[in-house]
């Protein structure tokens, strides 16, 4: 993986989970004094003419950051994300996925965390403008919002096994 793509996990002072960035970004707050380093990556290290050093995997900032409460954007693809890219009637995750209302608009729903989830087409079809409950078709999981450590534990791809105790995923 090149040097620019390889992603770290920035920690408050903490240790809480605060954000991922990119290699370049955590050498920055490293060199800066803002950061100490938790782990490194094994087998990787960035050369310099004349030094080399570990690449990190983990950062923790030095200062403690207070983060105000933000909440998660509705979009699809955030609605995507929490419903772990797959159908919520059939678990199916190799079809194009819709949004799906479970509560339809047609009869009042709306736009919120609590009323969308992702769908397939097939099942989207069949469910049509009823609910879930007179479609008989319970979702996998209850539709609700989601924090941002949820999120975060849903970008499976970019989290390797020395994140995982940071976002309680072990």
């Amino acid at each position: 993986m090149p040097l620019l793509q390889s992603k770290v996990l920035v920690l408050n002072s903490s240790y809480e989970p605060l954000s991922i960035c990119d290699v370049q970004k955590a050498v920055l707050l490293l060199f800066g004094g803002k950061a100490v380093t938790v782990a490194d990556y094994p087998d990787r290290a960035i050369r310099s003419i004349s030094r080399s050093f570990p690449m990190p995997s983990i950062v923790r900032l030095t200062m403690f950051v207070r983060v105000p409460f933000k909440r998660i954007l509705l979009n699809r693809k955030n609605i995507f994300l929490r419903d772990g890219q797959q159908c919520q009637y059939c678990g199916r995750s190799d079809l194009p996925l819709t949004v799906d209302h479970m509560l339809p608009r047609s009869r009042g729903g709306e736009d919120t965390w609590e009323n969308l989830i992702t769908a397939c087409p097939r099942c989207n079809a069949i469910k049509g403008s009823r609910t879930p409950k007179e479609a008989g078709m319970q979702p996998l999981k209850q539709p609700t919002r989601p924090s941002d450590l949820m999120i975060l534990q849903q970008v499976k791809a970019a989290v390797s096994d020395d994140w995982k105790p940071y976002l309680f995923m072990s």
